[in-house]
Parts: structure tokens; sequence; C-alpha cells
């Protein structure tokens, strides 16, 4: 303003009475616009960015984010939407399993039924997800028209090939990685016990890893382009079970034996949170690495004893330090929890007394421990 004049809202003199003249709404607009309110409105802040899913923020790392999952449950509308929008991958929890894929003899002219998995396959392609297949070799699940057939090892391995060949061919191009074999060792790093090893095996018994071996043979032959995994419990540290694991894969990938990656199934209490236990998770991901295989986290949970706030949060913690090891470690390709509401968890039938093992509580809601890997991943 040049001095000597006046502002231009009182440059005539009869202004005043020219105000009092006018509408009362008028008058204040004017007022406004002269400065009559003292101070010029503000800016309204910008909206709050649009909250982040566990996917969005796992993109950035090259994690796949996952859970296992039910067809029966996509029913309800909390169930399907959480699924379709935080996770990136699904892995069906039951429903590819034998007994339920292959729940009669070949000599029945529908010895398969593929309705469960493939409405699992069909969510994930609608939602931008991929699937994991679980899991073609393994002790339980397996219908009573195998284990009370009376079958030689050549029938059963005949059985046990076809049922690799059709599972995998029907799935080919849709499931991009299968637990081939799952929780083959015992604590001790032997060889279990089962119907496929040496009761009475598939020609292997007493061969160690050899049957394990074939499987692979088989399952990469049914579907070249997809990853195989030997899967199990318990061997997320070194010790005796997690050092047979390694033998074996160390000797498949000097021989050439189709071995993509390990699963680390990952159901642990709070007493896995042990400076000591985290460290031996992290040098157990590194040797295995180095072997250059895939490392998947594949079925974690962590089981309680009760809900307070101080075990919610113990949780939280120690779903935050396994995603950070996981990050930190570039061979780990997959963080997948076991389900992801505690409404469907299968830990209160197996576990009595315990509970409240997953991201999601019985209703829904995001837990602490969400909160958690969701921070992790965010970094």
């Amino acid at each position: 303003m040049q001095p000597g004049k006046k502002h231009s809202c009182f440059r005539a003199t009869g202004a005043a009475s020219q105000l009092r003249a006018l509408p009362f709404f008028s008058a204040l607009l004017l007022a406004f616009s002269c400065g009559g309110a003292g101070t010029p409105a503000s800016t309204p802040p910008p909206p709050p960015p649009p909250a982040s899913t566990l996917r969005q923020v796992a993109a950035p790392h090259n994690v796949i984010i996952g859970a296992a999952a039910d067809p029966a449950f996509l029913a309800e509308s909390s169930y399907s939407a959480i699924l379709g929008t935080e996770f990136s991958q699904l892995q069906p929890e039951n429903a590819m399993k034998f007994g339920l894929i292959h729940p009669r003899p070949n000599t029945d002219p529908q010895p398969y039924d593929f309705s469960g998995a493939d409405t699992l396959v069909s969510f994930a392609q609608a939602h931008s997800m991929v699937t994991r297949g679980h899991t073609l070799v393994w002790h339980n699940q397996v219908p009573t028209w195998v284990t009370s057939g009376g079958f030689t090892a050549p029938q059963l391995s005949a059985i046990l090939q076809d049922h690799i060949q059709t599972v995998m061919g029907h799935y080919a191009s849709k499931v991009y990685a299968w637990d081939v074999v799952n929780e083959a060792f015992n604590d001790d790093g032997s060889i279990r016990s089962t119907i496929w090893y040496d009761q009475p095996g598939i020609g292997y018994a007493g061969l160690g890893t050899e049957y394990i071996e074939q499987a692979l043979q088989w399952a990469h032959a049914a579907d070249p382009a997809a990853k195989l995994f030997y899967n199990d419990y318990d061997a997320e540290v070194v010790n005796s079970k997690s050092d047979a694991i390694y033998a074996m894969a160390s000797d498949f990938e000097n021989r050439g034996v189709p071995l993509d990656g390990i699963g680390f199934q990952m159901h642990i209490t709070l007493g896995f949170d042990d400076p000591n236990t985290l460290m031996s998770f992290s040098n157990n991901l590194q040797r295995f690495a180095a072997l250059g295989l895939d490392l998947d986290i594949t079925e974690m949970d962590i089981r309680l004893s009760d809900s307070s706030t101080a075990s919610l949060n113990a949780q939280a913690k120690l779903y935050g330090e396994i995603t950070t090891i996981c990050l930190q470690q570039p061979s780990c390709k997959l963080i997948q929890t076991w389900g992801f509401t505690d409404k469907h968890s299968w830990i209160p039938g197996f576990f009595p007394g315990f509970g409240w093992a997953l991201l999601w509580d019985d209703n829904y809601q995001k837990k602490p421990a969400y909160t958690s890997v969701h921070d992790a991943l965010a970094k």
C-alpha cells in the first residue's frame, strides 16, 4: 500500500452507511473479504493417507505375505475382505492334502475332488494373489483307502506318483510353489517311520532321504516351472532336526536333485523370544541361504496361554522380530501365517489352554501383532 492512501475497503466516506444498507449476510461477506475477521481463513489440513495393507508395505522388500485359508470361510464377508486385501498369497490349509483332494481310489470314476482347492485358487486369481500348494507327501490326513488298502511298496509307489502328477498337473501355471514333502524327520534328525517311508513305503525303506528325492523328481516332472520345497516344524533354529534337513538339502544341491527351498513352519510360543534363540534362527537361515535355496516362513503363529495386554504385547514384539529377521535375509521370500484370525485358528484344538495366536482376533479386529508386523515391513 502506498503511503497516505487508505485501504480500498474504506476509500469512500459513505462506506459505513452503504454497509448498513446491505443485507446482513452481504455485509458479513464484505467484512470478511476486507479482513474484518482479523485473520485470513486457514487452509484445511489434507486428509490422512489411506491405511496401507500388509501386502503393500511388503512389496518394496520383494517379500510375499501369505495366509493359510479355508474355502468354507470365504462366505464370511470379513474373512474374504481381509484375505483378499491384506495378503499377496494364499495357501490351502487343508484342501490340497491327500485325504481331501484324492478321497477315493483310482478305480473310482471320480477319485479326485478339486472343488475346495479350485475355489481358493479362483479367489486368489480374482484378488491378484499367488497360490502356494500344500502338501503332496505327508503321513497325516491320508485317506483310509490308502492306509488300510494293504498295498505293496510298488503299488504305493504307483499311487503316490499318480497323485503327484495328477494334482500338480491340474494346477500347473496356477500354483507357483509346492510343499512336496512335509514333516519327514523326527526331532533327533532320523527319518520318521510312515506309510510313505517304511510302512511299507514306496520302495526306499531304510534308505534315508531317497524317498524324498523320488517325490521331488516326480514333482519336477509333473510341473517343471513350479518351485519345490521341503517343509517342517521345530527346525527354525540350529538343532538335530535342522542339521539333518541341512545335510539332505546340501546333498540334493550337490547332486542336482530338484529342491528349490525350505519351509520353516514357525509354530512357536513366547519362549522363542530369547536372544540366543533368535540368533540361532538367523544363523540357521543363513546356512540354508548359502546353499542357494529360497527360505519361506510357511505356517507362523505364536500361541499364548492368555489374552492379557502383557501377553498380546509380548506376542507383537516377537512377531516384529521374526519379520525383521526375514527382511534382513535376502533369501527369505515369504512370511505366511497359519490362518489370520483367532476365530478359525487350529491352536485351541491341538494345544488345550492355548490360543490367541494370529494377527486378527476372533472378531476380525487387528491385534498389536498386526501393527508390529506392519511397522516392521514399513521401515
